[in-house]
């Protein structure tokens, strides 16, 4: 095998010795870690627990032996491995302090709060068109989608459990709207990121955008319309009544805690980077938590599960913290783990990140891509290649980034000589890498949001009719000639 491997391919590529690799033996890491994640997925029903990150190690040791068999030394490897995970240590940085507000918000009332006025104003036939509208307007607001996720959708989720809805349901409506703002926000990191790799200016991305943005989320609007239409309530009217009571009991929810997330909004509008900005927001559950419950933080103490105010809130940030209503539901609503809850979801995203750095530094991922490209020959196979070069690079390279920068350096010029404008690689970079990455299991989105959310991305993903829509609506307008922009 390693003769045949050897002998497949001697031409070389203009990094050093390296040989380069026949396309059949670059596909065969995807192909082993395919068939390794499709056996945990009959084995194993957490996709946080250990064995897909397993896989994706095994993955990356045969691309890691692919390289060596075709001249790629250790040291670039290394330098490919520790360079992928340096565009991914803030996000994760971001996944332990959204643990950390997440605590903090479930202790304090927060998070309760917006579940207890959420039951008494929505209403099942429309809980999930709202939650798209209020998920895009807060992501629009702040351009994040996973702060979003974080604080308003966390209590949507619960919302949802009240009513008896699907949780797979819910967190799709959820994740279409978050998006969705994530995606037209100028405040957005992959909204500036895009048109700075093709070549366009921020607001010419975004208004070009709009052409396949809006009618993408009218129609993902209209689906879960009519799904809520047809969806009855009756079966969960005594369950939200005793989870209100249940809330009312223990916490004080008075609209007051609204200032909380409503401070953070404007201090992330204010264009405040991410981690200071959840700093804020953790800093400001802690308070709320001391103003608003101190007779939920008594009550604590006096059962005995913590020693004093200082334990309980410190428990919150970084550990599991449970809080004993008598109700089931409730008490399953209203537990968190904080920081510590994130760490299965940090190990599945820096071993994507291992295999992902593998991949480009083996020259695996480079032969895949210009197999590809040899292949463009028309407007609709060139972002039909990009659309496809999204996506791919998230099941491969599992970042967003990555999924948005490595397909826009090298298509940035082949745009140009085939008389496209910038506008029309970065709007398909958006439309695929953007949206896609939170479909991805193993992508570092994907894996925080279902870990957010409580929802495995396999079940949430079908639901995510906007995210899903966005390439297909590209696609449809590109074969259209509609909006496809020439330079003159």
């Amino acid at each position: 095998m390693c003769k045949l491997l050897l002998n497949c391919n001697k031409k070389k590529d203009n990094m050093g010795d390296r040989k380069r690799p026949p396309l059949m033996i670059a596909i065969m890491p995807i192909i082993v870690l395919m068939f390794l994640l499709s056996i945990n997925i009959l084995c194993f029903n957490d996709a946080l627990g250990g064995a897909n990150q397993t896989a994706l190690i095994i993955a990356a040791v045969v691309c890691g032996i692919i390289g060596f068999l075709y001249g790629t030394k250790w040291q670039s490897i290394r330098a490919g491995i520790l360079q992928t995970i340096n565009t991914a240590l803030e996000p994760i940085l971001i996944l332990f302090l959204i643990g950390a507000l997440t605590g903090a918000w479930t202790v304090s009332g927060i998070i309760p709060m917006m579940i207890y006025y959420g039951i008494e104003i929505m209403h099942p036939s429309f809980l999930l068109v709202a939650s798209v509208v209020i998920c895009s307007i807060v992501s629009l607001a702040t351009g994040s989608s996973w702060t979003t996720i974080a604080t308003v959708g966390i209590a949507i989720i619960g919302i949802g459990d009240a009513f008896g809805l699907s949780k797979g349901l819910v967190a799709g409506a959820i994740i279409s709207g978050a998006y969705f703002g994530d995606k037209m926000s100028p405040l957005s990191d992959t909204t500036n990121l895009a048109p700075a790799v093709a070549g366009t200016d921020l607001f010419t991305h975004i208004k070009y955008m709009v052409y396949t943005t809006r009618p993408a989320w009218i129609v993902a609007l209209l689906i879960f319309a009519v799904i809520g239409f047809f969806h009855s309530g009756d079966s969960a009217i005594v369950s939200t009544d005793s989870i209100r009571i249940a809330i009312g009991d223990h916490f004080n929810t008075t609209p007051l805690l609204l200032l909380a997330p409503i401070i953070l909004i404007v201090v992330i509008i204010r264009k405040t980077p991410a981690i200071p900005a959840m700093l804020i927001g953790t800093l400001l559950g802690i308070l709320s938590a001391i103003v608003f419950q101190r007779e939920l933080l008594e009550a604590m103490i006096v059962s005995g599960s913590y020693k004093n105010v200082y334990h309980i809130l410190m428990q919150s940030v970084f550990g599991e913290t449970s809080i004993a209503t008598g109700v089931i539901e409730v008490d399953e609503l209203l537990s968190s783990s904080g920081m510590m809850g994130m760490l299965n979801t940090i190990f599945l995203i820096l071993s994507a990140l291992v295999f992902g750095g593998t991949m480009e530094a083996s020259g695996c991922l480079g032969r895949i891509t210009e197999a590809m490209i040899v292949r463009v020959k028309s407007r609709v196979s060139l972002v039909g290649y990009t659309l496809l070069s999204g996506v791919l690079f998230n099941v491969t390279a599992c970042d967003q980034y990555l999924s948005i920068v490595i397909p826009g350096k090298m298509l940035q010029r082949l745009y140009a000589e085939k008389g496209y404008k910038p506008e029309v690689l970065s709007r398909a970079l958006e439309d695929s890498a953007t949206v896609t990455s939170v479909l991805v299991p193993w992508n570092s989105c994907g894996a925080t949001q279902a870990k957010m959310l409580g929802v495995p991305t396999l079940t949430y993903m079908p639901f995510c009719f906007f995210n899903l829509l966005s390439p297909m609506v590209n696609f449809l307008e590109t074969i259209f000639d509609y909006k496809i922009r020439k330079i003159k």
